[in-house]
This record gives structure tokens, C-alpha cells and sequence, in this order.
């Protein structure tokens, strides 16, 4: 690793972690420069460098990647102003010329063993299957079925990654409920959906 890599590498971890009303599990990680607000962050799971991630619930081993944007606050569309000058929460504009109560929080929800791709932006209430994959850019405005993988702007299916009788299987199955011994124990299996199943009586 050269000096100039080293540098801007300790530059980035210097930027630390915002994190409100957010509970990260302990096998968990939030990299530096991102963002985090009332947001959950299930086991063994990871978001990169520079993430604003506000009001989702992510599940277990799921992989984000860098500079993601994932869930957002909503303005009024049926008002006459969608200007937060006009609502009672306190926001980034300093003159208030009225304080109406507006403040719906719209919960995204990201499913476990979720994939998202580098620069994605995953639009507010949306809902990731577990087992999806995002791809590097996207914006996703819709729901994206388990074991799908999505790409593009807007994010439209690819292809899923499986069969549907193995993504039946996978989700019947619910592996990243296991605890870490029985982890460890099919560990070897990862790599064969088939006989993992064949393994655990599910076919």
C-alpha cells in the first residue's frame, strides 16, 4: 500500500459515524462519513463509506456498499408549498412562516442477506427481499421480490438468482436465524443451495 493510499484512507476514518436513535448490533458495522438515523442494523451485517441511511431497518449479513442513500424524508405534495419554511419540525432552513405538524416517518425496510451495489439510492417506505441484489447505481422505487437482482434507473429486474423451488426452499429455511455454531456447521455447504437444503430435510 503506498503512502498517498494510506493517507487518504486515514483521512476517511477520520470522519467518524453519525448515528441517531439507531441500534446497531454489536456484530454489525457502520464505516466512517456515514449517516445514520433511526435505523436498525440486524446481525453481521455492514454499510460502507459515506451512507445516509434514515429511518430503514436492515437485516442480517447484509452487504451495503459505499455512498449509499437509503430511505428519506417526505414533503407534502398536497400542500401549496412543499417547503419545510411552512412545518412545525426543525430541518436545515432557518426562517419559520408557519409550523404546521408534517412529519410522516416512512420506514424502509431491507431484508437479510440484501446485496446493494455502490451508489444505489433506495427510495423511502420501499421494501428489498431478503436475499436481493441491488445493482451499483440503481434507484430503486419499487419493492424488490426476494432473491431478485435489480439494476438501473429506475432499478428493474434482471434475473433471480435462483429457481423459484430453491428461492422457495431458501426462504423456507431462514438460515440467517441460525445461531453462529450451526453457521460454523454448514459453513461448507454455502456454495451448493442444493444440498444444503437436501442437508436440512428441505426439498
Amino acid at each position: 500500500m503506498t503512502l498517498k493510499s494510506l493517507y487518504a484512507r486515514a483521512v476517511r476514518k477520520l470522519k467518524g459515524v453519525v448515528l441517531v436513535d439507531s441500534h446497531i448490533h454489536p456484530s454489525s458495522k457502520v464505516e466512517p462519513g456515514s449517516h445514520v438515523v433511526g435505523s436498525t442494523f440486524d446481525r453481521h451485517s455492514y454499510c460502507g463509506y459515506d451512507c445516509s441511511i434514515l429511518y430503514a431497518d436492515i437485516g442480517a449479513f447484509c452487504s451495503l456498499a459505499n455512498h449509499l442513500t437509503i430511505g428519506g424524508a417526505h414533503h407534502p405534495l398536497d400542500y401549496v408549498s412543499t417547503s419545510p419554511v411552512f412545518l412545525s419540525h426543525k430541518d436545515s432552513v432557518s426562517e419559520k412562516f408557519a409550523r404546521h405538524d408534517y412529519l410522516p416517518l416512512v420506514r424502509t425496510r431491507i431484508g437479510n442477506d440484501v446485496w446493494v451495489g455502490d451508489r444505489a439510492m433506495i427510495r423511502a417506505g420501499v421494501s428489498i427481499g431478503d436475499g436481493a441484489v441491488v445493482g451499483m447505481g440503481s434507484v430503486v422505487t419499487r419493492d424488490v421480490p426476494p432473491y431478485a437482482i435489480v439494476a438501473g434507473n429506475p432499478a428493474r429486474l434482471l434475473r433471480m438468482r435462483f429457481e423459484q423451488r430453491i428461492i422457495d426452499g431458501l426462504l423456507a429455511l431462514r438460515w440467517w436465524d441460525y445461531d453462529d455454531d450451526e453457521l460454523r456447521r454448514i459453513g461448507p455447504l454455502i456454495p451448493d443451495p442444493e444440498a444444503l437444503l437436501r442437508e436440512k430435510g428441505i426439498t
